[in-house]
């Protein structure tokens, strides 16, 4: 079990929660949610103690697993090391034991010292570790190729994959994952919800991905109103009733304020005359009809629109033989399709499965996508497009969110300066307005560009699109860096969004509510076009 104790933390006039009392206790799954901002993270190392409380106290288990943060804290390691690290008494027990085994003579200290360590190393199963952390590691995509390799020759996506398995490996009694989806495929999200949830100790989870909440938690500890409830069921039971109680005391006060108007007005007809004892009575009765007080709610939630100046032609792309290569090593495979107006295609697979190489080769030869900005944000200097034709249509317009952003984002202007430069036409009322929507109060537009957190450009780019206006969306992982809140609100825009789109995610409730066919990236290069829905997709797939 893990138990948090009258405590409270602010940061300045800043209070994240005040005097919370709670307890986590195992075979109970917990999703730890709330607004950027509200103090989850914040939480999550109290939990793991990274953080001491200001105020109050933390009971945690002997062995707890937390998922790493610093992707570059095990660079000198093995692969296989690494994992074998998140039991940290196994661990060192095998370190210690290999220093002894390497010394010339063994003293008789030594031989006694070397006994025990083999019962840590029995009681820990250790005589399985390598296979156990393999098995890990395969189930989350990471090939057995990989495994004697130093952590510094891996990828960021495959580094944060051998970090989780970190946190899964020696059967820990208690599991604190912070973002454990981010950089994982699909198949990968899949795999983890499926070990979460026969997962029998306490877990305690912090993810912006609504479907994997719902799969996995049996609960939600939800932070808000400067403290943490926590409510029985999923994340989408957890908004409903905290709707419901809101909504529920609202109306209380509401009507407890109407009786206290008409009791203050009999006080103040009769105070000065002969019912005295009435008057004395209506007052103790405004004193027991004393309102609850509602501490005002964190979240905040954006707004978003996409527009169109003016609809395309109805055969908005043709693709024919499409072929990419990179170092003689083939990506896309001669791919062809035809798309039109109005479709919304998802495009999924494992990560490095050629979803982005295959959205680069097409925005390349996009009427409306500045070359430059496609080389910035890959980074990319040679030819998109190794064979093959990719043809747009009449008055196509592409709005473009690349998966690596931040580099379209010029530094040494503010957020407002750096949207009016997309249409120096637009009244400043316009783009005020379109900052507001996307969350940026009057002061925020005027941050600067360079101190923008991750989510903010995000909402940035959101804006500018929103202020083009283009007929085709071509979003390569939109949803990283977004809270839930946002993360709903593009749910709901691309649904209605009358333009074509094309979309890279890994987001399932995304994939599911919002395309309408699929582009499946599979073994050998090969792209499944399914006309059709996920769910459709995933019936004929099975």
């Amino acid at each position: 079990m893990i138990s948090v104790s009258n405590v409270s933390m602010r940061y300045g006039a800043k209070v994240l929660f005040e005097d919370v009392s709670t307890a986590f206790t195992p075979g109970r799954r917990y999703g730890l949610t709330g607004p950027n901002g509200a103090g989850k993270s914040t939480f999550m190392k109290l939990l793991t103690g990274e953080l001491e409380a200001q105020k109050g106290t933390v009971v945690r288990p002997r062995k707890f697993g937390v998922l790493s943060q610093d992707q570059f804290a095990f660079d000198a390691y093995r692969v296989i090391d690494t994992v074998i690290m998140g039991n940290r008494r196994l661990w060192n027990a095998m370190e210690e034991r290999e220093k002894l085994y390497s010394k010339a003579e063994l003293t008789d200290a030594d031989g006694m010292r070397l006994g025990e360590l083999e019962g840590v190393v029995g009681e820990e199963d250790g005589y399985s570790a390598e296979s156990d952390a393999a098995m890990l590691l395969d189930g989350l995509d990471l090939p057995e190729s990989k495994h004697d390799l130093k952590m510094a020759e891996l990828q960021g996506g495959e580094k944060v994959r051998v970090l989780l398995a970190q946190a899964l490996f020696g059967h820990p009694g208690a599991l604190l994952l912070d973002e454990p989806t981010n950089h994982l495929d699909l198949d990968s999200i899949h795999w983890l919800q499926d070990f979460l949830v026969h997962y029998d100790g306490v877990l305690i989870v912090i993810s912006h991905d609504r479907h994997f909440l719902n799969s996995v938690c049996t609960h939600i500890a939800d932070i808000d109103y400067e403290t943490i409830i926590t409510y029985t069921g999923t994340y989408d039971d957890m908004v409903l009733a905290k709707t419901q109680v809101r909504s529920q005391i609202e109306s209380q006060n509401a009507q407890r304020e109407k009786k206290i108007s008409q009791l203050n007005d009999f006080i103040a007809r009769f105070s000065a005359g002969t019912r005295s004892s009435q008057v004395q009575s209506r007052r103790k009765e405004v004193e027991r009809l004393q309102l609850t007080e509602l501490a005002r709610s964190n979240i905040q939630r954006p707004y978003i629109k996409f527009d169109q100046k003016r609809p395309s032609g109805k055969h908005i792309l043709e693709i024919e033989k499409l072929s990419k290569n990179y170092d003689g090593a083939e990506v896309v495979r001669h791919f062809t399709s035809s798309i039109t107006r109005g479709e919304k295609i998802g495009l999924m697979g494992r990560n490095g499965a050629g979803k982005t190489t295959l959205l680069q080769a097409l925005l390349a030869n996009s009427p409306t996508t500045p070359m430059k900005e496609l080389r910035e944000t890959s980074g990319y200097e040679g030819d998109f497009v190794s064979s093959g034709q990719v043809i747009w249509g009449h008055e196509a317009s592409v709005g473009y969110f690349a998966q690596d952003h931040r580099s379209l984002i010029t530094h040494g202007m503010t957020a407002f300066e750096w949207l009016h430069l997309w249409d120096p036409g637009a009244a400043d009322e316009e783009i005020r307005g379109l900052l507001g929507m996307m969350m940026f109060a009057r002061d925020e537009g005027n941050k600067k560009t360079n101190v923008l957190s991750g989510g903010e450009t995000a909402r940035l780019l959101f804006c500018k699109l929103m202020l083009q206006k283009p007929n085709v969306l071509v979003l390569d992982e939109p949803t990283n860096h977004l809270d839930l809140e946002s993360i709903n609100a593009l749910n709901i825009a691309l649904q209605r969004y009358p333009g074509t789109v094309l979309l890279a995610t890994h987001d399932h409730d995304l994939i599911d509510e919002v395309a309408t066919r699929i582009w499946h990236f599979g073994k050998d290069h090969h792209i499944i076009d399914f006309k059709g829905t996920y769910e459709e997709y995933q019936a004929v797939h099975a």
